[in-house]
């Protein structure tokens, strides 16, 4: 996991300010998670299995009514009690909070809290000061682990350790000899294997340093590599020891966080986005906090997803069926001929006849033709037969054209409401676009009365010439941000051909820069269908230019005057001038 012992220990020497202080409060927002308030400092624990960490929040956790029995054991141990030191043993991921705390005899005792960040066997471990367990956020018992147990009233003792090297403070030599005795492997495993409290991600960063961005194996590393990465182990030394450190995290081109360390990362190149964060308490903070909400709106998006993906397979599967049932209408000519030719021939034709062949004198050549008949109907009879085909096929054809083109502006909506969806990045994003497919009439309205949250505004960017630009979340805000907050001034632009946002450039009257509108057009690229494209073509006009049809659906509108520029969408610059 990225938050390793090496991590823990720059959270620890963040935490130094901590020491001191008193609890103040102690509350406990789910099952595996504690926030204890100190120096009006909120330390956040969890031992969840997906998400354990500990570090100083800027969040507002939920405080329940009615604490749960662990919150209170907690509350009757160390409340009001003073910290008096934070300890790590080596780069072990633990960290040992240490309590000066009144017991019930009056008496001055130490309470520590073990806070075990190891992904699923993380735990939270209330100690006495003579060393045994009090209670702790996950019990273990024989049948989950016979190696340790975590009971009450058992000695805490430390989890099993294998006898690797702490980089802190080993000697080069006895690094290389460490190496030199591991089972040949790719250089970045064989370092997990030789250094305790280093994860994978810092293991590749110093083999990437190390070999310039080469694959490495530990057993063949000499000479300039081997000195490069005794290096880079050095240097990542000193930037824990002083703090000096870098903390990033790295995300993917459509925004999902990744990974995250407390030094610069650079073995991902171009493939992925990294952000540099202050403090190692921020990062933690924003990289979960981040990654839960992403994955909390996916969950919440899901049926709203297979919704629109059933709508798009039913209406395209609806065309397909009328398009099929329109060229069929073709044969209208030829209904009408043949009616026109039993009525010319009617004195030739008897009731019975299979069929009549007769000259087609609407073809300046006169060629002879059978017309087919129905037996059972007079030769009047038969010609209205036909008359009543063309009819037939001259109104299916006139409606199926129009509900063709309706069932494609449909589709052509739904993909926009698909493109919105898959760009949503929280709830409020999400619950508009659910109220807009109501007001469509493709959800129906449930019995739930409350208010809906108020809309987010648009998503607002600054051009390197200073000019505002603003992108819609969605139809609505699309029709809302083009047609009424625009001024006739402003400049309008939209992806060609493409599902996406409509962007605005306020221009409060003036002529942007030629650099602004290509910014603009980036970002519109950006935020559209082809966002994954090498070269996508976008309009843009006046905003006095862009007009609404009668009766189109939200987002749709219509526009003139225009010119067209072809941009590469870019992510970089697209952070670089959100706001």
């Amino acid at each position: 996991m990225a938050l390793d012992g090496a991590f823990l220990y720059a959270v620890k020497n963040e935490l130094q300010e901590l020491i001191g202080g008193r609890v103040e409060k102690i509350y406990q927002p789910s099952r595996e998670e504690i926030v204890i308030s100190i120096r009006k400092k909120k330390l956040y624990i969890s031992a969840n299995a997906g998400s354990a960490r500990v570090h100083v929040t800027q969040k507002q956790p939920d405080n329940p009514q009615t604490p749960p029995m662990f919150c209170m054991l907690l509350r009757k141990k160390i409340g009001n009690g003073r910290l008096t030191a934070i300890r790590q043993d080596g780069l072990e991921r633990i960290l040992f909070l240490d309590f000066e705390c009144v017991n019930e005899l009056g008496d001055v005792v130490t309470i520590t809290l073990a806070c075990e960040i190891m992904g699923r066997c993380s735990n939270l471990i209330i100690i006495s000061d003579e060393g045994k367990i009090i209670d702790s956020i996950k019990r273990v018992d024989e049948e989950m682990s016979r190696e340790r147990m975590v009971l009450p009233g058992m000695r805490y003792t430390l989890p099993p350790r294998d006898d690797r090297l702490n980089f802190m403070n080993s000697e080069p030599e006895t690094v290389v000899a460490r190496l030199r005795e591991t089972n040949p492997a790719e250089l970045s495993k064989a370092l997990i294997r030789v250094f305790e409290g280093i994860s994978p991600i810092l293991a590749r960063e110093w083999t990437f340093f190390a070999g310039r961005g080469n694959h490495l194996q530990s057993n063949t590393i000499d000479g300039d590599q081997l000195d490069r990465l005794l290096f880079i182990i050095k240097k990542t030394r000193e930037q824990l020891i002083t703090g000096q450190c870098c903390f990033s995290a790295a995300s993917t081109k459509d925004g999902m966080l990744k990974d995250f360390s407390f030094i610069r990362l650079s073995q991902f190149g171009n493939l992925m986005y990294t952000k540099e964060i202050p403090t190692a308490s921020e990062l933690l903070d924003y990289f979960y906090c981040e990654r839960d909400r992403k994955v909390r709106t996916k969950q919440r998006a899901n049926d709203l997803f297979r919704l629109l993906v059933n709508l798009t397979e039913r209406t395209a599967r609806r065309i397909s069926a009328q398009k099929q049932e329109l060229s069929e209408c073709a044969e209208k000519d030829y209904y009408k001929l043949c009616g026109d030719l039993i009525s010319a021939n009617m004195y030739c034709i008897k009731k019975g006849d299979l069929s009549a062949t007769v000259i087609n004198f609407y073809d300046e050549s006169s060629p002879e033709i059978t017309v087919e008949l129905d037996i059972r109907k007079t030769p009047s009879q038969n010609a209205q037969y036909y008359y009543s085909e063309y009819k037939k096929c001259v109104t299916a054809e006139e409606k199926l054209a129009v509900q063709i083109k309706k069932g494609e502006e449909e589709l052509q909506y739904l993909d926009s409401v698909f493109d919105a969806l898959t760009r949503a990045d929280s709830e409020n994003d999400i619950i508009q676009l659910r109220l807009e497919l109501r007001e469509q009439g493709y959800i129906k309205s449930g019995g739930n009365k409350t208010k809906p949250p108020k809309a987010l505004p648009p998503i607002e960017y600054k051009s390197s010439d200073g000019y505002t630009i603003l992108v819609g979340r969605n139809n609505h805000q699309n029709d809302r941000l083009s047609l009424k907050f625009a001024e006739k001034s402003d400049i309008w632009l939209h992806t060609q051909s493409i599902t996406g946002s409509h962007v605005i450039i306020v221009t409060d009257g003036e002529i942007p820069p030629d650099r602004t509108i290509e910014e603009a057009a980036v970002i519109a690229a950006f935020n559209s269908k082809g966002r994954s494209s090498d070269l996508v073509p976008v309009d843009y006009c006046l905003a006095r230019y862009v007009k609404k049809p009668s009766g189109a659906k939200p987002g749709k509108v219509i526009f003139t005057n225009y010119k067209t520029a072809f941009v590469k969408p870019d992510e970089e610059l697209e952070n670089k001038l959100r706001v």
